[in-house]
């Protein structure tokens, strides 16, 4: 066995994957603080080709060379809008139709293993800070929480690994988009 040569990974430009189908997906960043963590997110949306970022409150935006170090160039493939405050960016996605999803150790979530989304909506996934989570304001506004099932002793994951494991997860659900 090798690992394939970067010619082999047959990539798109950041032109060609602009003009590409998305999966029909907003990640809302709830106050990240952590410039890796919004940095491996944008990689992540862009592996996953989901259709934009939301960067609420706290979180910093591109350029920025802190993210860039995990987005490795990321930034430049996803589509961004930054909000002042994270309800203003869930009303708006709600006005627009979509179903917004904290994700979120909460009263009566949904475990991911056990939430297949419709694949005829739109749906946004609201991704809260590394200390507190998604805010108690956006938690009162939201359509419905998710939580990854845990095992061990710690009470969360990094918000980077969460945001891949749900965006793995809808991705599945809706590969069918991506032509």
């Amino acid at each position: 066995m090798r690992k394939l040569n970067m010619d082999e990974l047959n990539r798109v430009s950041v032109e060609n994957f602009i003009q590409l189908d998305k999966l029909p997906v907003i990640c809302v960043l709830d106050n990240v603080r952590s410039q890796h963590n919004i940095g491996s997110i944008f990689r992540t949306s862009d592996a996953f080709r989901i259709e934009e970022l939301y960067l609420c409150g706290i979180t910093a935006t591109p350029p920025n060379r802190e993210i860039n170090k995990s987005a490795l160039g990321a930034t430049e493939s996803v589509k961004w809008q930054y909000f002042d405050e994270t309800s203003k960016a869930v009303n708006k996605l709600k006005d627009a139709g979509y179903k917004v999803i904290a994700i979120e150790q909460a009263v009566d979530s949904t475990n991911l293993e056990d939430y297949f989304p419709d694949v005829s909506e739109k749906i946004a996934l609201v991704f809260g800070n590394e200390v507190t989570g998604v805010s108690e304001s956006v938690m009162e506004i939201v359509d419905a929480c998710v939580e990854i099932p845990q095992f061990g002793t710690k009470h969360s994951f990094n918000v980077s690994v969460s945001a891949a494991i749900v965006l793995y997860h809808f991705y599945t659900r809706f590969k069918s988009y991506l032509q």
